[in-house]
């Protein structure tokens, strides 16, 4: 467990003590890509004119005080210093923290609605991530390609179509994985950022009394002075804060210390002096409110500034992508989703996957909101709601583990808990008023996802009880054979089953069909467990039941690919089998429904499940089995 900025989970490589600067600077492309093209949009929404709020000096200095301090409340505080300690195994993200947390209530005093209700949890925010994935990459392209129009208003029609070859082109190389791409990726960032500061430190330069929004007195003036327009106001400054939830889902790529100094030391100072440039342009020019980012630069500058802008938003929209992969992989691994085709693009890295049908599903999804809204304004009243509920559950998870299994003082945890959800929620509030203007589009994404997660959860689990209602225990099963043994065959049968003690379905239609039994049979358990990773020593239990029958429990982390050959293969080795690849033959069984409802599920949500089943992927791709050694019969429940 990450207990301070200066120590490292147990479970971190230890690269992550070593990799110095070119660790902090690869984090620097992969986690900061989102929160840093912020300044593209967010303050020039914070000066929306349909906002109500008159362009004032004092107005200015109040927007720019509450961006410096929700920047240091939400971001640094919350997630840099308090949510960053929450690893699980080295991990981060929605998922793994609901694990932990689930880790934390997990005993026999605790009562079920506590231990749904943090699972709850966990499935809202990851719900959430897919409606973020959505408008992340629109808003971020869009927003950089706009400044076309600062450079000549003639470019204007050129926009949507740039915009759209772009995505496309994005979209189109996830197949090549990014490993090669993602060298550069960090690079390029620390550059956009070094940019944004220089470019805002000119403007502060020769606007020195910009510096007193730093006084948290402007902030709260503002609000004062402007209620009735507050709200709306609040849910443009958010847009200031979008992507810093990436700081904790992806730091299982470089750890926490990298993310933290990075942070600290780059990305944070020169978010803020460019948002302090912005601010101090304004004050000096009003006019500059149409653009106020690309207003910072001379007329030479701007078009080398589109191109680094989508370079960076590129890579922030490559960010979003690659994490909503990694979250469906890993709700995969969890029972939350069916079986799909999951291609690993690394052969380093076991997180750099690529998930077809999600990939092709969000570039429609990208595309249709960059033809329906047109604008990056536009697009700002539909981005927000969905991160700031995942930041509410976020918050909620996180005090659980603190109390629960960090063991801190309870009044400090409920004081903390308190304000930064109250901070929070008023943010979800803020950002509810956009619900009617594009905001309804992202929490139906959720919905969708989240009926998915459910259903999916909820038919599996019933099919297993049905299918262990109607099986036979192994045990009495294997002594019967052994009374009547059938002809046995040369090679081993490896038996997919989700119970160790039951006969496999399949095992029994081999039998019964072809009358065979091999002389050797292993009855596996794939066992997904919640945890990132499976220490070795514990990964395969294994036991004789005489006869050539072995039942093994094979456990993997969420993190981890079900390699089911090499799992036999690590038997074999431990128990001293002889299981050769190519006369080791794999049966599973594919599950259908029958016509008998599941009870305590509804007809609608039967026929959902029935769906999902019907167009989960192949088991010989989610367990790596060749398709040369894999025998694949019928099953309805």
């Amino acid at each position: 467990m990450t207990s301070s900025a200066q120590t490292l989970s147990p479970t971190e490589p230890a690269a992550y003590a070593k990799g110095g600067p070119v660790l902090l600077i690869a984090a620097l492309g992969v986690v900061f890509g989102d929160i840093g093209t912020s300044p593209l949009y967010a303050f020039k929404e914070t000066l929306n004119p349909d906002h109500g709020v008159p362009l004032t000096p004092d107005a200015v200095l109040g927007l720019l005080s509450l961006v410096f301090w929700g920047l240091t409340f939400v971001v640094t505080l919350k997630y840099v210093v308090f949510v960053l300690r929450a690893d699980h195994d080295g991990e981060g993200g929605i998922l793994a923290l609901q694990a932990l947390a689930r880790n934390a209530v997990a005993g026999p005093a605790t009562r079920p609605w506590v231990w749904q209700m943090v699972g709850l949890l966990g499935l809202v925010g990851a719900a959430m991530f897919y409606g973020d994935c959505l408008i992340t990459p629109a808003i971020s392209v869009l927003s950089a390609v706009e400044g076309l129009e600062v450079q000549a208003h003639g470019l204007k029609p050129f926009v949507i179509p740039i915009t759209i070859a772009i995505l496309v082109g994005l979209f189109w190389v996830q197949r090549k994985g990014t490993g090669v791409v993602g060298k550069v990726f960090g690079p390029v960032m620390l550059l956009w950022f070094a940019v944004l500061a220089a470019a805002g430190l000119w403007q502060v330069l020769q606007q020195p009394q910009v510096l007193a929004a730093l006084d948290p007195r402007h902030a709260i003036g503002f609000l004062v002075s402007h209620r009735a327009q507050s709200l709306a106001v609040l849910g443009a400054v958010f847009l200031a804060f979008t992507g810093g939830e990436a700081l904790y889902a992806d730091m299982g790529h470089f750890g926490a210390r990298p993310i933290r100094l990075a942070w600290l030391f780059i990305a944070m100072p020169g978010l803020v002096l460019n948002y302090f440039g912005q601010g101090a342009l304004v004050l000096a020019n009003p006019a500059a409110i149409d653009n106020p980012f690309f207003r910072l630069f001379p007329a030479w500058g701007v078009l080398p500034m589109v191109v680094l802008a989508a370079m960076a938003t590129v890579i922030a929209s490559q960010a979003v992508i690659s994490g909503a992969f990694s979250l469906t992989t890993q709700a995969m691994r969890m029972g939350y989703l069916p079986r799909m085709r999951v291609v690993q693009t690394s052969g380093e890295s076991i997180g750099q996957v690529y998930v077809p049908v999600v990939n092709w599903l969000l570039m429609a999804g990208v595309l249709l909101l960059v033809l329906g809204f047109r604008t990056s304004s536009a697009l700002s009243a539909a981005y927000g709601i969905a991160v700031s509920i995942t930041m509410v559950t976020t918050t909620l998870l996180a005090g659980v583990v603190a109390y629960r299994l960090w063991r801190w003082n309870r009044v400090a945890v409920v004081v903390g808990v308190l304000a930064f959800a109250v901070i929070d929620i008023t943010f979800v509030v803020a950002n509810s008023l956009k619900v009617f203007d594009g905001g309804w589009l992202t929490l139906a994404v959720a919905v969708l996802v989240m009926v998915l997660f459910t259903t999916w959860a909820k038919g599996r689990r019933l099919g297993l009880e049905a299918a262990a209602a109607q099986s036979m225990p192994l045990e009495p099963f294997v002594e019967s054979l052994a009374a009547n043994m059938p002809h046995r065959v040369r090679g081993t049968a490896v038996c997919l089953n989700s119970d160790a003690d039951a006969v496999p379905h399949a095992l029994l239609h081999n039998l019964k069909h072809n009358q065979v039994l091999h002389e050797q049979v292993i009855v596996l358990r794939v066992l997904a467990c919640h945890t990132p990773r499976v220490d070795a020593r514990q990964r395969i239990e294994a036991r004789s039941l005489g006869h050539g029958v072995w039942v093994v429990t094979a456990r993997h982390g969420f993190m981890e690919r079900p390699d089911v050959p090499e799992f036999i293969r690590i038997l074999a080795y431990q128990q001293g089998l002889a299981c050769e690849s190519m006369s080791t033959s794999y049966f599973v069984s594919r599950a259908s429904l029958g016509d008998k409802p599941l009870p305590g599920m509804n007809p609608v949500r039967r026929a959902l499940f029935g769906w999902l089943q019907r167009n989960a992927g192949r088991a010989s791709d989610y367990f790596e089995i060749p398709g040369n050694r894999l025998v694949e019969l019928g099953q309805r429940t």
